[in-house]
């Protein structure tokens, strides 16, 4: 068979950006994927009903309607729905109370009482350049922002709510504060934290802009549709294939990996300089997360019913406790009342329910490594608000953060952002480096969730390292058009 232009190794939603990057420029790419499905963090598969789709990893995606990869690509029309709950979130608390924050930015100010001018003010100015905002924060993380009032907008609101001091001033009520450090632990590491602060800022007026959708049909929607683009422009993805060196490459200009710096490492072996590889040898790894999928046969029993009207539900309890328990998880140390993330996509999306029965997904934040089976520990969670949660499940499945290496490699010790989202290393992922995607190997370039702008559906990563092959292997300075139905690009 011969060999294409270009070559990706991990079809997740980078590798899967970068192949759909390559190919509207008119080049031939080849795809490895070790596993037998394509997608990484997008799969959706049955569990334990051949009717009902499960996602394995992301379930819910605020950044697959607003990163540019994503606008231009144009998911809608390439048939990918994401349904938009009414409220994208929800942080309730065990005494029936719940905070809760809707599509509509007044709604969710009037619910907040005291608090509600506090939360206006705070993402009412985001959400008015929220483009730029987006684009700001979903970049290489190199240079001088091209927006400086949207990076002065997120300087300012960092700074206050990404120390201790401060952030645990700027909210009157249990519920203001719940809300906002709610979102902030999706960066999962301590808090509170400037790199954390940023990440609620991003996700949290994004609830009022883009929503935070859920696809129909499951996460699978997404990698399909991308792979459909990348087999219209003649690319192959090759499932069930494992890379286990560059040398098995031979024959492509260039090569894409959607790996960690641990799987670069491996690789490479030892065609890396000294310096670079002792570099990847020091990216730090952040907490895992411990996953827990549910066959349920009605909807959870949540205390506070408008609970069940969210798309993702934040357990944790108040601010105070949040702190705690995400700092104590960061340092390594378990705990039997983590922060758990739950979803029921049935509640937005009626074609997940079979025969009655829906499907019910769940993270816990968990020390890196942790080899806990999940399944106790987030119904116990989940039952705190929820009680008679326990009487609704059919069926459960565990996997612990020790296994999810196994299921993704890029997950390091169950990391599911490939990498810690300290303040350093936010700036400086993989290593500090002007083009943090081009390595030292002529033609090899790394494009995963390891490198800027890290973690989440966007395809930012995936899109600006084929962007940078483009521009310094085939003297290419445009961007590609992304958008269906359109010619390829040409040079």
């Amino acid at each position: 068979m011969s060999r294409g232009d270009v070559a990706v190794v991990g079809t997740g939603p980078n590798g899967l950006a970068a192949a759909v990057t390559m190919g509207r420029a008119g080049l031939t790419v080849d795809m490895y994927e070790a596993a037998d499905t394509v997608g990484g963090g997008l799969r959706t598969q049955p569990l334990f009903d051949s009717e009902i789709g499960h996602d394995l990893c992301s379930a819910v995606h605020p950044l697959a309607a607003a990163s540019r990869f994503f606008r231009e690509f144009d998911l809608a029309s390439r048939g990918v729905e994401l349904l938009q709950p009414e409220i994208p979130y929800a942080h309730p608390f065990e005494d029936g109370r719940a905070a809760l924050a809707f599509r509509d930015l007044d709604a969710t100010c009037e619910r907040l009482g005291a608090d509600g001018p506090r939360w206006h003010r705070l993402m009412a100015p985001l959400m008015a350049r929220s483009s730029h905002v987006v684009d700001l924060l979903l970049s290489g993380q190199r240079g001088v922002p091209p927006d400086m009032r949207a990076a002065l907008l997120l300087l300012v609101r960092a700074l206050a709510h990404g120390n201790r001091l401060t952030a645990t001033a700027r909210f009157t009520t249990d519920e203001g504060r719940a809300l906002l450090t709610g979102v902030a632990a999706h960066a999962v590491g301590r808090l509170p934290s400037l790199g954390a602060a940023a990440v609620a800022m991003l996700l949290g007026h994004l609830a009022h802009v883009t929503g935070w959708g859920v696809p129909r049909g499951g996460s699978a929607r997404i990698a399909d549709a991308m792979a459909a683009e990348i087999a219209v422009n003649g690319g192959r993805i090759h499932t069930g294939v494992e890379i286990r060196s560059l040398t098995e490459l031979r024959g492509h200009r260039v090569v894409l990996l959607d790996v960690s710096p641990r799987g670069f490492l491996s690789i490479a072996a030892e065609s890396l300089p000294r310096s670079y590889a002792r570099q990847l040898a020091c990216f730090r790894y952040g907490p895992g997360a411990a996953k827990a999928d549910f066959l349920l046969c009605e909807p959870v029993p949540w205390i506070n019913p408008e609970t069940a009207r969210a798309g993702t539900v934040h357990l944790g309890g108040d601010q105070a406790r949040l702190f705690r328990q995400e700092t104590l998880t960061a340092r390594g140390v378990p705990s039997d009342e983590p922060f758990v993330l739950v979803v029921d996509p049935a509640s937005v999306d009626t074609s997940r329910i079979r025969g009655g029965k829906r499907p019910l997904w769940a993270y816990a934040h968990v020390p890196n490594g942790d080899t806990r089976d999940p399944v106790d520990l987030i119904r116990r969670s989940i039952e705190r608000y929820a009680p008679g949660f326990g009487d609704t499940i059919v069926a459960a499945h565990g996997m612990p953060a020790a296994e999810y290496e196994r299921y993704n490699p890029n997950y390091v010790g169950g990391d599911i952002g490939s990498g810690a989202m300290t303040l350093y290393q936010s700036l400086a992922r993989p290593v500090p480096r002007f083009d943090p995607y081009r390595t030292p190997l002529p033609g090899v370039y790394m494009c995963s969730s390891s490198t800027p702008p890290g973690p989440g559906v966007h395809g930012m990563c995936g899109y600006l390292a084929a962007r940078s092959v483009l521009r310094r292997e085939y003297g290419y300075d445009g961007t590609p058009d992304l958008a269906p139905g359109t010619a390829l690009s040409a040079w």
